[in-house]
């Protein structure tokens, strides 16, 4: 049973990959669950701000504490955690080989989301809110800058690498906090890519495959299938 941030990462570390949230309810793999009785199976209290004890918060520890540890929309369109010796295979899953250039112009990936991942990587990171702006949306935009967010993230070109806030006069955080986004290039560095590179699509799908049937021997092959591929 997971009850604080130190059991989590253990067995983060020792799955590789989990939900953020209710993964075992997307018939796949979670760590945890969220909702009704949730606490009570894990023995995790969401909510309360208490580092030790909120998987809310735990999203954020990862990546101010350690450098092993992704955090991004990844799995099913929703959050997820992917560890350092994990991510090459769902890289070699997902990308496939390609560049973000090549699906672009190949209309695999929209201009929407070209124009947030050219803010991006001409700053190197960015609030979502600086993102907005320097890529040009408007108010009337936001659904189609959340999906074209959403797309880079589960086509693993932008991860989440930071979280920022507001500081006033007196050097005091304010406000709400703002995600932070980088290429998973800048997340990770080289060692990450090259290991990615020498491992084949289906040979990423299969060790997956492998490592989720070892944790939940009742996942479907479609489901398994989607949560690695993303569904693309």
């Amino acid at each position: 049973m997971i009850t604080n941030y130190d059991d989590f990462i253990t067995a983060l570390l020792k799955s590789g990959f989990s939900g953020a949230i209710g993964g075992k309810d997307d018939g796949v793999f979670g760590l945890f669950r969220y909702g009704w009785g949730a606490e009570a199976e894990t023995g995790v209290e969401w909510h309360t701000g208490n580092p030790d004890t909120d998987p809310w918060e735990w999203r954020m520890r990862v990546l101010s504490e350690r450098n092993d540890i992704a955090y991004s929309k990844v799995f099913f369109r929703k959050a997820g955690y992917i560890t350092k010796e994990w991510y090459p295979y769902f890289l070699a899953a997902r990308r496939r080989g390609m560049e973000f250039e090549d699906e672009y112009y190949e209309g695999v990936i929209s201009n929407f989301a070209k124009r947030i991942y050219d803010a991006v990587t001409e700053h190197d990171r960015l609030p979502v809110q600086r993102i907005k702006q320097v890529a040009g949306f408007k108010r009337e935009d936001k659904s189609r800058f959340d999906n074209a967010l959403t797309e880079l993230q589960m086509r693993m070109y932008l991860t989440i690498c930071d979280v920022y806030y507001n500081i006033s006069k007196s050097g005091e955080e304010y406000g709400f906090s703002s995600t932070v986004f980088c290429t998973p290039e800048l997340f990770w560095g080289e060692d990450v890519f090259n290991k990615a590179a020498d491992i084949t699509e289906n040979e990423a799908i299969e060790s997956i495959s492998e490592q989720i049937i070892r944790m939940n021997p009742l996942a479907t092959k479609e489901k398994i299938t989607k949560f690695i591929t993303g569904g693309f």
